[in-house]
């Protein structure tokens, strides 16, 4: 191998600080968005089991029927 040629390969082997700095911030985004689906899904959980409480479980909670429907139909995001 000639040695200009293996002084490239191993400059294109090398990553640089902008491609790390790249690959560091998708992979925290990533994780972001992953904890934000399951806290999303936990949420939809929580609000589904109001509804199949019985109205006398929604009274110890201090909720009517209809406020549980209500807290079920609000979006994820609210």
């Amino acid at each position: 191998m000639r040695p200009d040629h293996a002084t490239m390969v191993h400059l294109a082997q090398a990553p640089t600080t902008q491609s790390t700095t790249f690959w560091r911030s998708l992979r925290t985004q990533g994780i972001a968005a992953a904890n934000w689906i399951g806290r999303q899904l936990e949420r939809r959980r929580s609000r589904l089991a109001l509804l199949e409480m019985t109205d006398e479980q929604l009274k110890d909670i201090g909720l009517s029927r209809g406020e549980a429907h209500c807290e079920y139909m609000r979006h994820l995001w609210d």
